[in-house]
């Protein structure tokens, strides 16, 4: 159902015809703009709240007071609403919703289901191919987790296109991070166990593991294997040490999230922190969008709305502060709905659980320190940088081009930004150059400065306070030539210069030439050079990333369309087999053979002309 009310808005009538369904509700100002979205398990009793005499914030009287209409979309249940509460709050960013734009997929641990499993770093959304375990606050949490298990069930790590061309172990058998399955050192049935105490393990029980492992071990020394048993026996050592390192750990066994919220020093900011199978694994700290003066439990309330629409609920959620109890009851009956299955929230009571609060807590007031303080240099770097240029505006936004190839080869032009104190990665571009002369860098260039701006020159987009080239006087002019073709030689461009043997902090700083002035060299330590050397070693790094991937491909590409006989699809087919250009080298005539549509003859065409 969806109501629309007349521009005349009338609270109280607007309030009787209501439904007291499950839904969505859109409160909307008289320019248009959608103020704030929420979801409500009784539309009536939840819209209605606004309306009362004692609001719980003047932010929200404040909002109220802008309400020139508002729209409802009633749902069949609460979990719906909160799905259609969220897709609503991304897509529309209204003015007073708390937002958490945490971009990055969480990653996960995963066993493949193959003859011999693989385990392995996973990014994205898990399907039923293969068992997945987290997720995980970090990519560190999930390496450092793998290294363990490595460690103590040598389970393959390799890709299936490594292992199936594998003739003899690689290093990882050797320093005994790796059973050998690929060369059959280890035998199914053997390994099969390996695979199950990891995933024991990953589950958190690991108390069940060292007791199967002792029994294990037992035997084998009852048979006189005694390196078998030596085998056991050092895994069972690996698990202990794992749990003594644990500085907060639960016996239990069991996955919990523990989410805090700190509101301190004008910043508020709401911490996730991970307990998996009992091993915590780190925190990651969130800073809100459009939370004016909202509270610490607002803001947690929020999180907990958006996260876990994505990601899967742990067991139990720990969270300090405690929302009000009706708003807690809303959150948790949402959850539970999502996740098929009651998902606790409640404050800490036991010691341990109290121990990962306080951590959680900590760590999220020196993520708001460490964000003060990083702001603060920042703005300090960005007025040196101000006055030494000698510029009349304050800079906030710098973007920065460098050219990178090989030769002239794949040439790849980079454009980075560097946006409200920080570098805004979403705004990076790369430009695959063109139809120039290869390894002519300035041409290169004039044609990435063009491409950037031909929309700032049309109205389009926002035109950057200072640009940065990476390069001499050369550069600079090629850049700035481009600017005046776009007629936008008002904007602030200097070029950076690399010093005598290309050494930081000797750089010299390149004005056009229309502008007159000699190049500036400042001090090693000045803030404003420090600012200029981090954007451009960004743009140094994006600009050299995007040219390798594009060489890779190429050369990839290029030396396999020219294999006598291969067409696209035996060349899908050799790369599939054997990986890349790499493997199918590797590959001896008779392993070329086995390929669907390619013969005894082709083969020996293709071993012949690869080596």
């Amino acid at each position: 159902m969806l109501t629309s009310l007349p521009v005349a808005f009338d609270a109280k009538s607007f309030l009787a015809s209501l439904t007291e369904l499950p839904g969505v509700y859109r409160m909307i100002g008289a320019d248009g703009a959608v103020l704030y979205v929420g979801k409500a398990k009784n539309l009536k009793k939840r819209v209605a709240s606004y309306f009362r005499d004692n609001l719980s914030s003047p932010r929200i009287a404040h909002m109220v007071g802008q309400i020139d209409h508002i729209e409802t979309t009633a749902t069949r249940t609460e979990a719906e609403a909160l799905l259609l509460e969220n897709n609503l709050i991304k897509s529309l960013a209204p003015r007073y919703n708390i937002l958490f734009r945490d971009d990055k997929s969480y990653p996960y641990i995963v066993l493949t289901r193959d003859k011999f499993p693989r385990l392995g770093f996973y990014r994205g959304n898990p399907d039923r191919k293969a068992d997945y375990y987290g997720p995980y606050p970090s990519s560190w949490a999930v390496r450092d987790s793998i290294h363990l298990l490595q460690k103590m069930f040598r389970l393959r790590t390799c890709e299936d296109s490594v292992f199936a061309n594998r003739s003899r172990p690689c290093l990882l058998y050797q320093i005994k991070r790796c059973s050998g399955p690929c060369v059959g050192y280890i035998s199914p049935d053997d390994y099969a166990a390996d695979v199950q105490y990891a995933a024991m393990f990953l589950a958190g029980k690991q108390q069940e593991v060292i007791k199967r492992l002792n029994t294990a071990m037992e035997k084998a020394a009852e048979k006189l294997a005694f390196e078998l048993a030596a085998i056991y026996r050092d895994q069972i050592q690996s698990l202990h040490q794992v749990q003594e390192k644990q500085f907060v750990s639960s016996s239990k066994g069991e996955d919990v999230d523990i989410v805090v919220a700190v509101r301190e020093a004008g910043q508020l900011c709401v911490n996730l922190a991970m307990v998996r199978g009992g091993r915590h694994l780190g925190d990651r700290p969130l800073f809100p969008s459009n939370a004016g003066d909202s509270t610490a439990a607002d803001a947690l309330t929020a999180f907990l709305r958006q996260h876990y629409e994505l990601h899967p609920a742990p067991g139990r959620l720990l969270v300090s502060p405690l929302p009000e109890s009706e708003e807690l009851e809303e959150t948790a009956a949402s959850l539970a709905e999502l996740a098929g299955r009651p998902v606790p929230i409640a404050e800490a009571r036991t010691l341990t659980q109290k121990a990962w609060v306080e951590m959680a807590l900590q760590n999220a007031r020196l993520a708001i320190l460490a964000r003060n303080q990083a702001s603060a240099q920042q703005e300090q770097r960005l007025a040196a940088l101000q006055e030494a240029l000698q510029l009349s505006e304050a800079i906030v936004r710098i973007e920065c081009f460098d050219i990178s190839h090989t030769m002239g080869e794949s040439a790849v032009a980079s454009c980075v930004v560097y946006d409200g104190n920080k570098m805004s990665k979403r705004d990076y571009r790369r430009f695959n150059i063109r139809d120039i002369t290869p390894g002519d860098d300035y041409a290169a260039m004039r044609q990435a400065v063009t491409r950037r701006y031909d929309g700032i020159a049309s109205g389009e987009g926002r035109a950057p306070d200072l640009i940065l080239i990476d390069g001499g006087k050369g550069q600079v002019a090629s850049a700035w030539a481009a600017l005046a073709d776009l007629g936008l030689t008002h904007l602030n461009m200097i070029g950076v210069a690399k010093g005598e043997e290309r050494k930081p902090g000797l750089e010299s700083l390149i004005f056009p030439e229309a502008d007159g002035r000699p190049p500036l060299n400042l001090p090693s330590d000045h803030p404003a050079l420090h600012m200029i050397q981090e954007v451009r070693d960004e743009a140094h790094r994006f600009a050299i990333t995007g040219h390798r991937g594009q060489r890779a491909k190429s050369r990839k590409t290029s030396t396999l369309e020219s294999l006598p006989g291969v067409g696209p699809a035996r060349r899908k087919a050799l790369i599939a087999r054997f990986g890349g250009l790499a493997g199918v080298r590797e590959a001896s005539i008779d392993q070329l053979a086995e390929i669907p549509g390619i013969g005894r003859e082709l083969a020996e065409k293709i071993h012949s002309a690869l080596h």
